[in-house]
């Protein structure tokens, strides 16, 4: 037996009440480099237990739930004995429920946990080495990082429940500057093992958006036409995404209520046949197939859910909302299934243009490739603001002609799904503003005829 299920043995052994254990085995190779040149480069390695204590208390189920990285069997037993103390000091939970039951098969549960090295970014290394070459002949630098992460998961249960999981995730950022620091631009990339990763691809793109910064135009605020590329459409779509929670909908609590109680499920969002939807088994996009995380992004409760199945869920389904996010104790309060978060999301609305085609389609508007520092103002709409960065570009007579002043902008992702007017290639994409929590997308590139851009901006 591996170490790591030994653990998840051992907690489960010591345990004196309905117990989950799971441990995470998290493995990390990273580059990093600054002005043209690699600066550092790692590799590390940790191992978390978490244990999921139960306690039958006044009033119901309490919960107990304590993580603590370990480094030696003996820590095993006081954890256990932690979480089962919170759980007797605390109140009942309203997420309570009966712990999974054992589904699947189980046999890959002493399997060694996977890893990976810094040799993963060897290709990287390589293509950067030639970038960065190319980058001093045009007067420019560029910044950034690679990493990648494996997390292996053995999860058990005092009800014999035994899954393991692996999820690997990876990311590039590449930022171009001329020397001056007067231009700049973004490109970024998701990725399982590199394979796909194409930097001298990505140092073109950089290329010709600088070229393409050279030109400066100003512009007041309004409402332009706009296209927006795969990657801003993913960061307005994953905040729709963490935002549905049923409970919440159903309370009269966020975006997703309707007056009189109701909730969106059943709405028309788009006359387009748009389709919003997660799949732990989306190829390229795979993602852990059962709840390992206490919480949902919309701060909906699994923890008592540990363990649970993560199944394919059509949230929009030709351009009607169809589903939310719900755990199982609100799906037995009100007898609909749960319905757990994949960590992935795909926007497709069958368009087959590219980026360029609908650059070369318009006649004048904006190409937006960036956006940043993304809050929400008003959860009664899921109205959001945020910050245009790195390129905001002016298209006129099917050609970018130049870079534009920055602006913040105020749009809901809920209401511009009703005004989108062409929906190209869906792709897979690295979104700029919540890579760092979410980074397996699939997203089109969308025109907007009205984006909303409602100050100029200072941000560079």
């Amino acid at each position: 037996m591996t170490e790591a299920a030994g653990l998840v043995e051992q907690a489960l052994t010591a345990a004196k009440r309905p117990t989950i254990a799971y441990v995470t085995e998290r493995a990390e190779a990273n580059l990093r480099w600054a002005g043209s040149a690699l600066t550092t480069n790692g590799e590390m390695t940790s191992t978390e237990l978490t244990v999921v204590a139960t306690a039958e208390v006044d009033g119901g189920t309490a919960v107990g739930t304590v993580s603590q990285q370990v480094t030696d069997a003996d820590q095993v037993a006081a954890l256990v004995a932690a979480a089962e103390a919170a759980a007797q000091a605390s109140p009942p939970s309203p997420d309570a429920a009966p712990l999974v039951q054992p589904w699947g098969a189980a046999d890959d549960f002493d399997l060694a946990p996977a890893g990976t090295t810094i040799d993963v970014l060897d290709e990287v290394a390589r293509g950067l080495g030639q970038a960065f070459q190319e980058a001093a002949g045009r007067d420019q630098r560029l910044y950034g990082f690679a990493e990648h992460i494996v997390t292996t998961t053995y999860l058990g249960s005092t009800t014999g429940l035994r899954l393991r999981g692996v999820q690997p995730t990876g990311r590039l950022e590449l930022n171009g500057k001329s020397a001056d620091g007067a231009r700049s631009a973004w490109v970024g990339a998701a990725s399982r093992d590199f394979t796909d990763v194409d930097v001298t691809a990505l140092t073109a793109e950089l290329t010709t958006r600088l070229g393409w910064a050279e030109r400066r135009l100003d512009l007041p605020p309004g409402r332009y036409e706009t296209i927006l590329p795969p990657g801003p459409v993913a960061d307005l779509m994953i905040y729709a995404y963490w935002s549905a929670s049923a409970r919440d909908a159903e309370e009269g609590q966020n975006a997703y209520a309707t007056p009189g109680g109701g909730t969106r499920i059943g709405s028309r969002m788009s006359d387009l046949p748009l389709r919003l939807f997660s799949d732990p088994a989306r190829p390229g996009l795979e993602s852990m197939p059962f709840v390992d995380f206490g919480s949902g992004p919309d701060g909906t409760s699994f923890t008592a859910d540990a363990g649970h199945p993560i199944a394919a869920v059509d949230w929009m389904r030709d351009g009607v909302w169809n589903e939310l996010i719900r755990n199982r104790a609100w799906g037995a309060k009100t007898d609909r299934p749960a319905t757990p978060p994949a960590d992935n999301l795909i926007l497709d609305g069958g368009g087959e243009a590219s980026l360029e085609e609908m650059v070369a389609g318009t006649e004048r508007g904006l190409l937006l490739t960036c956006l940043w520092y993304i809050r929400e103002v008003d959860p009664e709409r899921l109205l959001l603001t945020g910050l245009t960065r790195d390129g905001v570009y002016l298209i006129e007579n099917g050609q970018v002609s130049g870079a534009v002043n920055n602006f913040r902008f105020n749009e809901s992702p809920l209401e511009l799904l009703g005004r989108i007017s062409e929906v190209g290639r869906t792709e897979k994409v690295l979104c700029r503003e919540w890579n760092d929590f979410f980074n397996r997308t699939e997203m089109p590139p969308i025109r907007v005829p009205d984006f909303n851009m409602s100050t100029v901006s200072q941000a560079s």
